[in-house]
């Protein structure tokens, strides 16, 4: 299982990159595949406040439908666009070409208090 070491994760499977003007957030490897061949996905709006933990996007899988969580309060900032017509990138690059949004964090250490790599990969085992 593939766990870059240049983010953070939470217990729900969301990673966390910080990126200009905030954080670019996905899913990790370990979810893409327990989702199976991912064929929607349902994005935020820009412009959107939320909360941590709060629904925030859906994604739809030949297996199940998976909500998923707003990994820090703030507001969305981007949205990638490219899964609309091509949601199989969360299968094929989950941690690059298959990032959900940006959020701009309401609190700019409220990364820190999510799993580093270790953590995350100990969760999962």
């Amino acid at each position: 299982m593939n766990v870059p070491e240049d983010r953070r994760y939470t217990d729900q499977h969301e990673w966390v990159k910080a990126v200009d003007g905030g954080f670019r957030v996905g899913i990790t490897d370990y979810a893409q595949d327990a989702l199976g061949d991912v064929v929607f996905v349902d994005l935020p709006d820009t412009g959107r406040e939320v909360t941590e933990g709060e629904t925030i996007a859906e994604v739809e899988s030949t297996k199940s439908v998976a909500e998923i969580y707003a990994p820090l309060a703030g507001t969305i900032t981007d949205v990638n666009a490219a899964l609309g017509d091509t949601p199989g990138l969360i299968n094929t690059d989950p941690y690059e070409a298959g990032w959900f949004f940006v959020i701009a964090p309401t609190d700019d250490g409220a990364s820190e208090q999510l799993l580093d790599a270790d953590g995350y990969r100990a969760l999962t085992e």
